[in-house]
């Protein structure tokens, strides 16, 4: 369990990296083909919506913290944490490849 949250926190880091923000390859690699995501604001974002967004956005550095992993079956886990005062959560799936 503690690989798994280890992994998926550097999953988590990365994607609040700027310049990992930047590289539209790299989040690629990191969404599900089928990812959403829904907003503070009540928008709900699609994988090609937050794709287009982070590569021609400005970013600024973003600390995890009170990060938590919980294992939901065979391949998923649900990750928590705070940033910038706002709770987060993701759900990660391991897809071969």
């Amino acid at each position: 369990m503690a690989e798994i949250a280890e992994l998926l926190r550097a999953a988590e880091a990365a994607l609040l990296d700027p310049a990992v923000r930047r590289d539209r390859a790299r989040v690629d690699a990191l969404l599900a083909r089928d990812f959403v995501e829904f907003g503070a604001s009540g928008r709900v974002w699609t994988r090609e919506g937050i794709l287009e967004l982070l590569a021609t956005g400005t970013h600024v550095p973003v600390a995890m913290e009170e990060f938590d992993c919980a294992v939901l079956g065979e391949g998923v886990a649900l990750v928590t944490y705070r940033a910038r005062g706002c709770l987060r959560s993701s759900i990660w799936v391991w897809e071969e490849g």
